[in-house]
């Protein structure tokens, strides 16, 4: 076979099938051990160093894959993957690659014994199929109310952040997620049901204080401030104008010329660009006359007026605003326009020729917050807010980075949740009922070598509660015994690793994602 491949390419290199089976799962469970003190709770954060001296520290599992440059091939492959796991549920990265690696481990055992891998690759999709017909027994219908997903929430913060924090973001998250979900359908309506987007989230940093006063902001938050000195820095009772017209002089599109022969007709033409843009600024005055008109010696609180715009406000036109007391943002992100309307109502304006008091929003309060060179914009105390912003605190960016990783996995397991109508228990109760079942009635009801298949993918999916026992620091064989006797008896059995010992993970409140389960099993 060598010889052949050598007349075909004198230069490539030809291994023996043994050896290359066996880099291929080195590959695998090399990449295992790596993340493998991830995992859980008690996993350990690793700190990535970039060429530029730039430091992550993390415990997420696909961060660590995006950013570990692999060689190995299938190594590579299966961080590709992980991170695919990723982008489809949001979670599970770790589990995955342990997963894989423990899988070539124990086809590795077999067919060190002289069985053939394709008789190992029978059994691993014959346990495949088993164990997710398994899965749709096991997932628990569930009254999703706040509670419940502040557990979710919390299960999935946990096992990136400590424990305090995690608690405290848990509800903030389902908060968010609360706000932005679409009324649910009645159960005999034939009604689309329109997705949650979790783009209506912003998440906002600031390097600023300490991670413990990240928050929830029922409103939005701008990274930019007014760009006028005499503008109010902070308003009440404001209605908010949003937006789309250029109220700046604009060269045109195509290329054109205008000729002038004395400084006259230079004059005019200016003049007239000026008036253009002060024709259209004028109107939103005229506006804001309109709606905040209040007697001098009326009762109630004083009305005031925001203009957020999506293109540029030249200084004249800043001026004219600062003088009629408009507080006015240029050059707003065009995500920003749409979560703008969710939260303050009204409509966003692509001209200003038919401004009526209909198209405004209203916020209770709009601030400027500036921190050092930095100015932000928080719109805050809004009636009924259908986009929302997390603030991110933290002392460094490092801080910042692992807190926004985390809340991007919670927010989707929060979302995943609502969508499955259904959880699993977490603490690696599936993986040791699922391993039971195949090596029971699974393993029984097939036929011949393919046994030993089934066998290996039963054992290998007890590589998630071993793992999470030794990051626990509990001894790994004792957990694993003490698990099956357990689920032996018919209870739900997780691990509880502030004991070590075995627990019902439902009544604590610790619940996986179906969807992340179901994706991991598919995974592989």
């Amino acid at each position: 076979m060598s010889s052949s491949i050598e007349l075909i390419n004198p230069k490539a290199e030809s291994v023996r099938r043994a050896a290359a089976l066996q880099v291929n799962t080195n590959g695998a469970m090399g990449l295992a051990n790596v993340v493998k003190s991830n995992l859980g709770p008690r996993g350990t954060l690793k700190m990535l160093v970039d060429g530029a001296g730039q430091i992550k520290m993390t415990k997420d599992g696909k961060v660590l894959l995006s950013e570990m440059q692999i060689q190995n091939p299938t190594a590579a492959m299966i961080a590709r993957t992980a991170v695919a796991q990723d982008d489809q549920v949001g979670d599970g990265t770790t589990s995955v690659v342990l997963l894989v690696g423990e899988l070539l481990k124990q086809a590795d055992r077999y067919i060190s014994e002289g069985v053939h891998p394709t008789v190992i690759a029978e059994g691993f999709d014959v346990a495949k199929k088993e164990a997710l017909a398994f899965l749709d027994t096991f997932k628990q219908p569930n009254k999703l109310d706040r509670a419940t997903l502040i557990n979710v929430a919390h299960t999935s913060l946990a096992t990136k952040l400590n424990a305090s924090l995690a608690k405290q973001l848990a509800a903030d998250i389902v908060d968010a997620v609360s706000a932005i979900r679409p009324p649910p359908k009645s159960k005999d309506s034939s009604e689309w049901q329109n997705p949650i987007d979790l783009h209506m989230i912003e998440i906002m940093k600031m390097q600023h204080r300490t991670a413990s006063e990240t928050q929830l902001v029922r409103g939005l938050v701008l990274d930019h401030g007014a760009r006028h000195p005499d503008m109010p820095k902070r308003l009440e009772n404001a209605f908010i104008l949003t937006l789309n017209v250029s109220l700046e002089y604009e060269k045109t599109q195509v290329n054109s010329s205008f000729f002038y022969s004395n400084a006259e007709q230079r004059e005019k033409l200016v003049e007239s660009e000026r008036k253009f843009t002060d024709a259209k600024v004028r109107k939103i005055i005229e506006l804001k006359n309109l709606v905040c008109d209040q007697a001098v010696d009326a009762k109630e609180k004083r009305k005031t007026f925001v203009v957020v715009n999506q293109k540029g406000i030249d200084p004249m036109s800043l001026d004219l605003f600062a003088k009629n007391g408009i507080f006015a943002v240029r050059r707003a992100k065009r995500r920003n326009m749409e979560r703008l309307q969710l939260v303050c109502g009204g409509t966003a304006q692509n001209s200003v020729d038919d401004l009526t008091p209909s198209v405004l929003g209203w916020a209770g309060l709009v601030y400027e917050h500036t921190l050092g060179e930095e100015k932000f914009t928080f719109i805050e105390e809004v009636k009924e807010p259908k986009s929302v912003t997390l603030l991110i605190k933290g002392p460094n960016a490092h801080t910042i980075h692992q807190i926004q990783d985390a809340l991007r996995d919670g927010l989707r397991a929060v979302k995943n949740a609502i969508e499955d109508e259904a959880l699993v228990p977490g603490a690696g109760a599936f993986e040791v009922a699922c391993s039971a079942h195949l090596s029971g009635p699974v393993k029984k009801s097939v036929k011949g070598r393919v046994k030993m298949g089934v066998q290996a993918f039963a054992d290998a999916l007890l590589i998630i509660p071993k793992t999470l026992a030794q990051n626990g620091g509990f001894d790994v064989q004792d957990v694993v015994v003490a698990l099956q006797d357990e689920q032996a008896e018919g209870n739900t059995v997780g691990l509880d690793l502030q004991s070590g010992e075995p627990f019902d993970p439902t009544v604590e409140g610790i619940w996986d994602n179906y969807r992340v389960k179901r994706q991991m099993l598919h995974s592989w």
